[in-house]
């Protein structure tokens, strides 16, 4: 069955009323997109900022009364477009992405494969990922950036700490890549089943990766015995994790950072350098991985 998708355009002011018309008008999805390209990194704990310029899309059966619903709806700001109203094709939006999400590459050796697909180079190190509700499939340019330097790392025998571990993929691929151990550290269940899931799914001795929240017990036992500690999470997380993660480090071991753009490097090398010199190590689009040893 199509739908029909209603778009308007607003502000934060207005969000919350509209929301409310809309669902009490029978609309059975109400969504908020960016309508002005404008970044919203970092919220504080308890925040939900919003977009100044916002898209907001409802959804409603393709039998609806949209005349109705147009008419519960307060008059628009003459500055904004007119409703516009979409017929929304009917799809399993689950296999939709599935289509969309392929085999990629990253480095010399490593491959990222969709679990319901065959690798496309069988001899090479393949890692078969089903994020799940986790974030981390490979195509965002941080995880990105990640697993192009521990392809690059001489991981054999290594014990790794992946903090903020998501799907479990940088952790899985340092296993794939050689490491004897690696922790992965998460605050999101989820993200601790995806990455158990994903280890299965790979034929990983559970014994070899280790999944915890934050704080757990289990984090005792690798104090200064990490040959390198992984965290792509964001700018602000990064620097107040900062002796956290340096805590896992034996001398001489490799501290990978990333989730943060090009602008905030600077301030984050400057935060660590009392006990580490951090460099960037690459560049994506704007986002950066730095490195540096103990």
């Amino acid at each position: 069955m199509p739908w029909l998708q209603l778009c308007l355009e607003t502000d934060p002011a207005q969000v919350a009323g509209l929301e409310e018309r809309l669902l009490a008008a029978g609309a059975v999805a109400v969504t908020l997109q960016d309508n002005a390209d404008q970044p919203v990194l970092e919220p504080a704990p308890g925040e939900t900022p919003l977009w100044n310029h916002l898209r907001l899309t409802a959804l409603f059966p393709a039998d609806h009364d949209m005349d109705a619903v147009l008419a519960a709806l307060p008059a628009q700001d003459p500055g904004c477009a007119a409703p516009r109203m979409e017929i929304l094709e009917d799809k399993d939006w689950e296999r939709e992405w599935m289509r969309h999400y392929q085999p990629m590459r990253f480095g010399r050796r490593l491959w990222i494969c969709p679990s319901w697909l065959s690798p496309p180079q069988p001899g090479a190190v393949n890692l078969m990922l089903d994020p799940g509700l986790a974030f981390g499939t490979g195509t965002h340019p941080t995880t990105a950036l990640c697993l192009e330097q521990l392809d690059a790392l001489p991981l054999h025998d290594a014990r790794v700490v992946d903090y903020g571990c998501g799907s479990g993929i940088l952790a899985l691929a340092a296993l794939k890549l050689g490491a004897r151990q690696v922790l992965a550290v998460d605050n999101d269940p989820q993200a601790l089943r995806a990455s158990a899931d994903n280890a299965g799914r790979n034929g990983i001795d559970p014994e070899r990766l280790v999944v915890t929240l934050p704080g757990d017990a289990a984090h005792a036992s690798w104090a200064g015995r990490a040959d390198l500690v992984v965290a792509n999470i964001l700018a602000g997380p990064l620097a107040e994790l900062a002796p956290t993660l340096l805590a896992f480090l034996r001398p001489g071991a490799t501290l990978l950072l990333s989730g943060l753009l090009a602008s905030q490097a600077q301030a984050l090398c400057a935060h660590y350098a009392p006990q580490l010199r951090l460099a960037t190590a690459a560049e994506n689009d704007g986002w950066v991985c730095l490195r540096g040893e103990l």
